[in-house]
Protein backbone atom coordinates (compact mmCIF):
# COMPACT_ATOMS: atom_id res chain seq x y z
CA UNK A 1 0.00 0.00 0.00
CA UNK A 2 2.93 2.18 -0.22
CA UNK A 3 5.87 3.62 2.30
CA UNK A 4 5.19 4.57 5.47
CA UNK A 5 6.60 8.26 5.17
CA UNK A 6 5.63 11.34 7.73
CA UNK A 7 4.07 13.23 4.86
CA UNK A 8 1.90 10.40 3.97
CA UNK A 9 0.81 10.25 7.87
CA UNK A 10 0.58 13.68 7.71
CA UNK A 11 -1.35 14.16 5.26
CA UNK A 12 -3.72 11.67 6.62
CA UNK A 13 -3.93 13.30 10.05
CA UNK A 14 -4.00 16.79 9.93
CA UNK A 15 -7.76 16.74 7.89
CA UNK A 16 -8.60 15.43 10.75
CA UNK A 17 -7.42 17.43 13.73
CA UNK A 18 -8.69 20.68 11.42
CA UNK A 19 -12.04 18.99 11.14
CA UNK A 20 -12.33 18.62 14.77
CA UNK A 21 -11.70 22.59 15.42
CA UNK A 22 -15.58 22.56 13.76
CA UNK A 23 -16.88 20.44 16.67
CA UNK A 24 -17.06 23.29 19.15
CA UNK A 25 -17.09 26.00 16.52
CA UNK A 26 -20.93 25.20 15.97
CA UNK A 27 -21.62 24.49 19.50
CA UNK A 28 -20.71 27.96 20.41
CA UNK A 29 -22.55 29.59 17.63
CA UNK A 30 -25.49 27.31 18.71
CA UNK A 31 -25.54 28.51 22.35
CA UNK A 32 -24.90 32.29 20.37
CA UNK A 33 -27.45 32.45 18.47
CA UNK A 34 -30.05 31.52 21.00
CA UNK A 35 -28.60 33.60 23.17
CA UNK A 36 -29.67 36.56 20.89
CA UNK A 37 -32.94 35.92 22.41
CA UNK A 38 -31.94 37.51 25.95
CA UNK A 39 -33.25 34.58 27.52
CA UNK A 40 -32.00 32.05 29.60
CA UNK A 41 -34.46 28.91 28.64
CA UNK A 42 -33.61 29.08 25.33
CA UNK A 43 -29.51 28.37 25.97
CA UNK A 44 -30.67 25.71 28.59
CA UNK A 45 -32.63 23.84 26.12
CA UNK A 46 -30.12 23.82 23.09
CA UNK A 47 -27.35 22.57 25.87
CA UNK A 48 -29.15 20.33 27.28
CA UNK A 49 -30.96 18.91 23.85
CA UNK A 50 -27.69 18.69 22.52
CA UNK A 51 -26.13 16.51 24.97
CA UNK A 52 -28.82 14.49 25.34
CA UNK A 53 -28.25 13.56 21.78
CA UNK A 54 -24.76 13.82 21.59
CA UNK A 55 -24.58 11.25 24.28
CA UNK A 56 -26.88 8.97 22.65
CA UNK A 57 -25.13 9.10 19.30
CA UNK A 58 -21.52 8.73 21.29
CA UNK A 59 -22.69 5.37 21.84
CA UNK A 60 -22.33 4.38 18.11
CA UNK A 61 -19.33 5.33 17.84
CA UNK A 62 -18.13 1.51 17.56
CA UNK A 63 -19.39 1.73 14.21
CA UNK A 64 -16.48 4.73 13.13
CA UNK A 65 -14.18 2.80 14.24
CA UNK A 66 -15.22 -0.77 13.27
CA UNK A 67 -15.32 0.27 10.06
CA UNK A 68 -11.83 1.47 9.82
CA UNK A 69 -10.22 -1.82 11.48
CA UNK A 70 -12.65 -3.93 9.15
CA UNK A 71 -12.10 -1.67 5.43
CA UNK A 72 -8.04 -1.36 6.21
CA UNK A 73 -7.96 -4.68 6.79
CA UNK A 74 -9.96 -6.05 3.45
CA UNK A 75 -8.08 -3.21 1.50
CA UNK A 76 -4.60 -4.59 2.54
CA UNK A 77 -5.99 -8.10 1.56
CA UNK A 78 -6.99 -6.68 -1.89
CA UNK A 79 -10.44 -7.89 -1.14
CA UNK A 80 -12.30 -4.59 -2.70
CA UNK A 81 -15.86 -6.63 -2.80
CA UNK A 82 -15.63 -6.41 0.70
CA UNK A 83 -14.73 -3.10 0.99
CA UNK A 84 -17.44 -2.06 -0.78
CA UNK A 85 -20.09 -4.41 1.32
CA UNK A 86 -18.72 -2.73 4.57
CA UNK A 87 -19.83 0.30 3.32
CA UNK A 88 -23.03 -0.93 2.98
CA UNK A 89 -22.95 -2.74 6.06
CA UNK A 90 -22.00 0.44 7.84
CA UNK A 91 -25.15 2.12 6.30
CA UNK A 92 -27.54 -0.12 7.05
CA UNK A 93 -26.69 -0.81 11.03
CA UNK A 94 -26.73 3.29 10.93
CA UNK A 95 -30.00 3.51 9.26
CA UNK A 96 -31.46 0.60 11.39
CA UNK A 97 -30.07 1.87 14.50
CA UNK A 98 -31.40 5.69 13.82
CA UNK A 99 -35.17 3.99 13.12
CA UNK A 100 -34.88 2.38 16.10
CA UNK A 101 -34.28 5.54 18.38
CA UNK A 102 -37.13 7.12 16.34
CA UNK A 103 -39.37 4.35 17.36
CA UNK A 104 -38.44 4.50 21.09
CA UNK A 105 -37.97 8.53 20.96
CA UNK A 106 -40.35 8.88 23.92
CA UNK A 107 -39.06 6.05 26.57
CA UNK A 108 -35.88 7.71 26.17
CA UNK A 109 -36.74 10.91 26.33
CA UNK A 110 -38.39 10.37 29.76
CA UNK A 111 -35.51 8.68 30.96
CA UNK A 112 -32.90 11.58 29.85
CA UNK A 113 -35.19 14.02 31.65
CA UNK A 114 -35.31 12.08 34.87
CA UNK A 115 -31.34 11.83 34.46
CA UNK A 116 -30.67 15.57 33.66
CA UNK A 117 -33.76 17.68 35.23
CA UNK A 118 -34.16 21.08 33.86
CA UNK A 119 -36.84 23.72 35.17
CA UNK A 120 -40.31 23.30 33.38
CA UNK A 121 -39.86 25.55 30.70
CA UNK A 122 -36.69 24.22 30.12
CA UNK A 123 -37.54 20.58 29.62
CA UNK A 124 -40.80 22.12 27.18
CA UNK A 125 -38.36 23.65 24.73
CA UNK A 126 -35.95 20.70 25.02
CA UNK A 127 -38.52 18.06 24.40
CA UNK A 128 -39.45 19.98 21.03
CA UNK A 129 -35.78 20.25 19.94
CA UNK A 130 -35.75 16.79 20.68
CA UNK A 131 -38.84 16.06 18.65
CA UNK A 132 -37.01 17.40 15.39
CA UNK A 133 -33.72 16.42 15.84
CA UNK A 134 -34.46 12.50 16.40
CA UNK A 135 -35.70 12.46 12.86
CA UNK A 136 -32.24 12.77 10.95
CA UNK A 137 -30.88 9.88 13.65
CA UNK A 138 -30.66 7.80 10.50
CA UNK A 139 -28.61 9.78 8.54
CA UNK A 140 -26.12 11.14 12.25
CA UNK A 141 -25.25 7.31 13.09
CA UNK A 142 -25.29 6.30 9.37
CA UNK A 143 -22.56 9.27 8.65
CA UNK A 144 -20.13 7.85 11.13
CA UNK A 145 -19.98 4.14 8.86
CA UNK A 146 -18.73 6.68 5.93
CA UNK A 147 -16.31 8.49 7.75
CA UNK A 148 -14.70 5.20 8.79
CA UNK A 149 -15.39 3.47 5.41
CA UNK A 150 -13.47 6.92 4.10
CA UNK A 151 -10.74 7.13 6.48
CA UNK A 152 -10.05 3.43 6.21
CA UNK A 153 -8.90 4.81 2.67
CA UNK A 154 -6.82 7.44 3.87
CA UNK A 155 -9.50 9.61 2.25
CA UNK A 156 -9.45 12.16 5.48
CA UNK A 157 -9.94 15.37 3.07
CA UNK A 158 -12.83 13.93 2.13
CA UNK A 159 -13.63 14.04 5.49
CA UNK A 160 -12.92 17.02 6.20
CA UNK A 161 -15.38 18.45 3.32
CA UNK A 162 -18.10 16.90 4.76
CA UNK A 163 -17.96 18.09 8.28
CA UNK A 164 -16.90 21.47 7.22
CA UNK A 165 -19.94 21.19 4.68
CA UNK A 166 -22.41 19.85 7.77
CA UNK A 167 -21.23 22.96 10.32
CA UNK A 168 -20.94 25.37 7.57
CA UNK A 169 -24.72 24.65 6.61
CA UNK A 170 -25.96 24.11 10.30
CA UNK A 171 -24.42 27.78 11.50
CA UNK A 172 -25.71 29.65 8.06
CA UNK A 173 -29.19 28.09 8.81
CA UNK A 174 -29.08 29.06 12.56
CA UNK A 175 -28.65 32.26 11.86
CA UNK A 176 -31.11 32.55 9.22
CA UNK A 177 -33.97 30.12 10.88
CA UNK A 178 -33.51 31.64 14.63
CA UNK A 179 -32.20 35.84 14.04
CA UNK A 180 -34.43 35.82 10.92
CA UNK A 181 -37.41 34.34 10.93
CA UNK A 182 -37.85 33.93 14.70
CA UNK A 183 -37.82 30.06 15.41
CA UNK A 184 -36.23 30.09 18.10
CA UNK A 185 -34.94 26.30 19.73
CA UNK A 186 -36.95 24.93 17.21
CA UNK A 187 -35.11 26.70 14.23
CA UNK A 188 -31.59 25.42 15.98
CA UNK A 189 -33.14 22.08 15.47
CA UNK A 190 -34.50 22.42 12.25
CA UNK A 191 -31.07 23.52 11.12
CA UNK A 192 -29.25 20.13 12.73
CA UNK A 193 -31.72 18.35 10.81
CA UNK A 194 -31.33 19.59 7.61
CA UNK A 195 -27.29 19.93 7.80
CA UNK A 196 -26.92 15.81 9.17
CA UNK A 197 -29.33 14.64 6.06
CA UNK A 198 -27.53 16.69 3.42
CA UNK A 199 -24.26 15.17 4.97
CA UNK A 200 -25.59 11.80 4.69
CA UNK A 201 -26.09 12.50 0.60
CA UNK A 202 -22.63 14.46 0.24
CA UNK A 203 -20.95 11.57 2.18
CA UNK A 204 -22.66 9.25 -0.67
CA UNK A 205 -21.68 10.74 -3.13
CA UNK A 206 -17.88 11.14 -2.21
CA UNK A 207 -17.97 7.39 -1.65
CA UNK A 208 -19.65 6.95 -5.42
CA UNK A 209 -17.00 5.11 -6.59
CA UNK A 210 -17.77 2.25 -4.05
CA UNK A 211 -21.32 2.35 -6.62
CA UNK A 212 -20.00 1.95 -9.76
CA UNK A 213 -19.88 -2.11 -9.15
CA UNK A 214 -22.09 -4.67 -7.51
CA UNK A 215 -20.64 -5.46 -4.77
CA UNK A 216 -22.22 -3.35 -2.70
CA UNK A 217 -25.60 -4.94 -3.42
CA UNK A 218 -24.54 -8.32 -3.17
CA UNK A 219 -26.78 -9.63 -0.54
CA UNK A 220 -24.46 -12.81 -0.91
CA UNK A 221 -21.30 -10.58 -0.15
CA UNK A 222 -23.17 -7.87 2.04
CA UNK A 223 -25.28 -10.48 4.56
CA UNK A 224 -22.81 -13.12 4.28
CA UNK A 225 -22.78 -14.69 8.01
CA UNK A 226 -19.37 -15.16 8.92
CA UNK A 227 -18.30 -11.23 7.96
CA UNK A 228 -21.59 -10.24 10.37
CA UNK A 229 -20.76 -12.35 12.91
CA UNK A 230 -17.00 -10.96 13.05
CA UNK A 231 -18.37 -7.22 12.40
CA UNK A 232 -20.83 -7.65 15.56
CA UNK A 233 -17.86 -9.31 17.74
CA UNK A 234 -15.49 -6.23 16.76
CA UNK A 235 -18.20 -3.46 17.31
CA UNK A 236 -19.55 -5.07 20.73
CA UNK A 237 -16.16 -4.91 22.02
CA UNK A 238 -15.41 -1.49 21.15
CA UNK A 239 -19.08 -0.32 23.01
CA UNK A 240 -18.20 -2.26 25.87
CA UNK A 241 -14.65 -0.93 26.32
CA UNK A 242 -16.09 2.78 25.09
CA UNK A 243 -18.78 2.57 27.81
CA UNK A 244 -16.16 1.67 30.29
CA UNK A 245 -14.03 4.20 29.91
CA UNK A 246 -17.11 6.52 29.58
CA UNK A 247 -18.06 4.95 32.92
CA UNK A 248 -14.38 6.45 34.06
CA UNK A 249 -14.67 10.12 33.11
CA UNK A 250 -18.36 10.26 34.52
CA UNK A 251 -17.03 8.52 37.83
CA UNK A 252 -14.65 11.30 37.69
CA UNK A 253 -17.14 14.20 37.55
CA UNK A 254 -19.74 12.75 39.59
CA UNK A 255 -16.95 12.11 42.64
CA UNK A 256 -15.70 15.50 41.87
CA UNK A 257 -18.69 17.16 42.20
CA UNK A 258 -18.80 15.68 46.22
CA UNK A 259 -16.21 18.35 47.04
CA UNK A 260 -18.23 21.23 46.19
CA UNK A 261 -19.46 23.63 43.50
CA UNK A 262 -15.82 25.66 42.92
CA UNK A 263 -13.95 22.02 43.13
CA UNK A 264 -16.40 20.80 40.34
CA UNK A 265 -16.29 24.18 38.45
CA UNK A 266 -12.44 23.27 38.30
CA UNK A 267 -12.69 20.35 37.16
CA UNK A 268 -15.27 20.79 34.16
CA UNK A 269 -12.33 23.71 33.12
CA UNK A 270 -9.58 21.23 32.96
CA UNK A 271 -11.43 18.88 31.61
CA UNK A 272 -11.78 20.72 28.63
CA UNK A 273 -7.70 20.71 28.49
CA UNK A 274 -8.18 16.78 28.09
CA UNK A 275 -10.47 17.25 25.33
CA UNK A 276 -8.42 19.82 23.21
CA UNK A 277 -5.73 16.73 23.43
CA UNK A 278 -7.95 14.20 22.22
CA UNK A 279 -9.25 16.68 19.39
CA UNK A 280 -5.23 16.86 18.89
CA UNK A 281 -4.11 12.97 18.85
CA UNK A 282 -7.18 11.83 17.02
CA UNK A 283 -5.35 12.84 13.43
CA UNK A 284 -2.45 10.44 14.86
CA UNK A 285 -4.33 7.63 16.07
CA UNK A 286 -6.87 7.39 13.41
CA UNK A 287 -3.69 7.68 11.28
CA UNK A 288 -2.13 4.22 12.92
CA UNK A 289 -6.23 2.49 12.65
CA UNK A 290 -5.51 3.24 8.68
CA UNK A 291 -2.05 2.27 8.14
CA UNK A 292 -2.14 -0.57 10.56
CA UNK A 293 -5.23 -2.13 9.50
CA UNK A 294 -3.88 -1.87 6.38
CA UNK A 295 -0.39 -3.93 7.02
CA UNK A 296 -3.11 -6.32 9.01
CA UNK A 297 -4.59 -7.21 5.95
CA UNK A 298 -1.64 -7.67 3.66
CA UNK A 299 -0.27 -9.75 6.85
CA UNK A 300 2.94 -7.24 6.70
CA UNK A 301 4.49 -7.16 10.31
CA UNK A 302 7.58 -5.08 9.40
CA UNK A 303 4.90 -2.41 7.45
CA UNK A 304 2.68 -2.99 11.12
CA UNK A 305 5.26 -2.19 13.16
CA UNK A 306 6.45 0.74 10.91
CA UNK A 307 3.20 2.17 11.24
CA UNK A 308 2.58 1.77 14.67
CA UNK A 309 6.27 3.23 15.68
CA UNK A 310 5.98 6.46 13.41
CA UNK A 311 2.33 7.71 13.60
CA UNK A 312 3.13 7.05 17.50
CA UNK A 313 6.08 8.96 17.33
CA UNK A 314 4.13 11.74 15.87
CA UNK A 315 1.56 11.44 18.86
CA UNK A 316 4.68 11.78 21.33
CA UNK A 317 5.58 14.89 19.93
CA UNK A 318 2.01 16.47 19.87
CA UNK A 319 2.38 15.59 23.39
CA UNK A 320 5.12 17.15 24.09
CA UNK A 321 4.16 20.47 22.81
CA UNK A 322 0.49 20.06 24.55
CA UNK A 323 2.22 19.59 27.72
CA UNK A 324 4.82 22.80 27.33
CA UNK A 325 1.71 24.66 26.23
CA UNK A 326 -0.29 23.94 29.13
CA UNK A 327 2.59 24.35 31.74
CA UNK A 328 3.38 27.98 30.13
CA UNK A 329 0.04 29.42 29.22
CA UNK A 330 -2.25 27.40 31.30
CA UNK A 331 -3.05 29.72 33.71
CA UNK A 332 -4.14 32.01 30.94
CA UNK A 333 -6.60 29.50 28.95
CA UNK A 334 -8.38 28.62 32.79
CA UNK A 335 -8.80 32.61 33.05
CA UNK A 336 -10.02 32.72 29.32
CA UNK A 337 -12.50 29.76 30.40
CA UNK A 338 -13.81 31.55 33.62
CA UNK A 339 -14.31 34.67 35.19
CA UNK A 340 -14.80 33.39 38.75
CA UNK A 341 -11.56 34.08 40.65
CA UNK A 342 -12.39 30.91 42.87
CA UNK A 343 -13.12 28.88 40.19
CA UNK A 344 -9.40 30.02 38.48
CA UNK A 345 -7.70 29.77 41.91
CA UNK A 346 -8.96 26.53 42.40
CA UNK A 347 -7.87 25.24 38.36
CA UNK A 348 -4.44 26.25 38.70
CA UNK A 349 -3.98 24.00 42.06
CA UNK A 350 -4.65 21.06 39.44
CA UNK A 351 -3.09 22.45 36.48
CA UNK A 352 0.17 19.83 37.32
CA UNK A 353 -1.88 17.32 36.45
CA UNK A 354 -3.33 18.30 32.99
CA UNK A 355 0.38 19.14 32.55
CA UNK A 356 1.15 15.53 32.97
CA UNK A 357 -2.66 13.91 31.58
CA UNK A 358 -1.15 14.55 27.57
CA UNK A 359 2.16 12.41 28.61
CA UNK A 360 0.74 9.94 30.77
CA UNK A 361 -2.45 8.79 28.12
CA UNK A 362 -0.41 9.09 25.07
CA UNK A 363 0.34 5.34 25.30
CA UNK A 364 -2.78 4.03 25.71
CA UNK A 365 -4.34 6.87 23.07
CA UNK A 366 -2.07 6.01 20.35
CA UNK A 367 -2.45 2.35 21.49
CA UNK A 368 -6.61 2.24 20.76
CA UNK A 369 -5.87 3.49 17.52
CA UNK A 370 -3.27 0.53 16.85
CA UNK A 371 -5.51 -2.16 18.01
CA UNK A 372 -8.81 -0.84 16.96
CA UNK A 373 -6.37 -0.82 13.17
CA UNK A 374 -5.58 -4.50 14.25
CA UNK A 375 -9.56 -5.34 14.70
CA UNK A 376 -8.07 -7.01 18.39
CA UNK A 377 -11.08 -5.93 20.05
CA UNK A 378 -11.28 -7.99 22.70
CA UNK A 379 -8.02 -7.37 24.07
CA UNK A 380 -9.09 -3.42 24.12
CA UNK A 381 -12.20 -4.76 25.59
CA UNK A 382 -10.44 -6.90 28.49
CA UNK A 383 -7.56 -4.52 29.10
CA UNK A 384 -9.66 -1.67 29.71
CA UNK A 385 -11.44 -3.85 32.12
CA UNK A 386 -8.61 -4.23 33.93
CA UNK A 387 -7.50 -0.05 33.58
CA UNK A 388 -10.81 0.25 34.76
CA UNK A 389 -10.08 -2.22 38.29
CA UNK A 390 -7.02 -0.43 38.78
CA UNK A 391 -8.76 3.28 38.41
CA UNK A 392 -11.48 2.13 41.10
CA UNK A 393 -8.89 0.64 43.45
CA UNK A 394 -6.91 4.02 42.94
CA UNK A 395 -9.71 6.06 44.09
CA UNK A 396 -10.83 4.01 46.83
CA UNK A 397 -7.08 4.23 47.83
CA UNK A 398 -6.53 7.90 47.28
CA UNK A 399 -9.18 9.86 47.44
CA UNK A 400 -9.79 9.57 51.44
CA UNK A 401 -6.22 10.53 51.51
CA UNK A 402 -5.64 13.43 49.23
CA UNK A 403 -9.52 14.48 48.00
CA UNK A 404 -9.41 16.04 44.61
CA UNK A 405 -5.75 15.72 44.47
CA UNK A 406 -6.04 11.83 44.86
CA UNK A 407 -8.74 11.90 42.14
CA UNK A 408 -6.77 13.42 39.76
CA UNK A 409 -3.78 11.11 40.59
CA UNK A 410 -6.27 8.02 39.96
CA UNK A 411 -7.54 9.30 36.57
CA UNK A 412 -3.22 9.68 35.66
CA UNK A 413 -2.71 5.98 36.89
CA UNK A 414 -5.88 4.40 35.17
CA UNK A 415 -3.84 6.38 31.35
CA UNK A 416 -0.90 4.60 32.30
CA UNK A 417 -2.43 1.20 32.65
CA UNK A 418 -4.02 1.23 30.25
CA UNK A 419 -0.68 1.96 28.14
CA UNK A 420 0.77 -0.40 29.84
CA UNK A 421 -1.70 -3.14 29.52
CA UNK A 422 -2.15 -2.59 25.83
CA UNK A 423 1.20 -2.53 25.76
CA UNK A 424 1.92 -5.64 26.71
CA UNK A 425 -0.22 -7.13 24.62
CA UNK A 426 1.20 -5.44 21.49
CA UNK A 427 3.67 -8.51 19.85
CA UNK A 428 0.82 -10.34 19.77
CA UNK A 429 -0.48 -8.11 16.73
CA UNK A 430 2.79 -8.59 15.51
CA UNK A 431 3.25 -12.00 15.80
CA UNK A 432 -0.57 -12.08 13.86
CA UNK A 433 0.31 -9.87 10.88
CA UNK A 434 3.40 -12.66 10.65
CA UNK A 435 1.25 -15.48 10.49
Amino acid sequence: MGTITNGRILKIALPIVLSNVTVPILGAVDTAVVGQLGLAAPIGAVGLGAIILSSIYWIFGFLRMGTVGLTSQALGAGERGEVAALLSRGLLIGLVAGLALIALQAPIFWAAFHLAPGSGEVEALTAGYLRLRIWSAPAAIAIYGITGWLIAQERTRAVLVLQLWMNGLNVVLDLFFVLSLGWGVEGVAFATFLAEWSGLALGLWLCRGAFRAADWRNPALVFDRARLRHMLSVNTDILIRSLLLQAMFVGFLFIGAGFGDVTLAANQVLMQFLTFSAFALDGFAFTAETLVGQAMGARARDRLREAAVKSSAWGIVIVAVLALVFAVFGGAIIDLMTTAPEVRARARDFLPYLVIAPVAGVGAFMLDGIFIGATATRDMRNMMAVSFAIYALAVAALVPLWANHGLWLALLIAFVARGITLGLRYPGLEARAAG
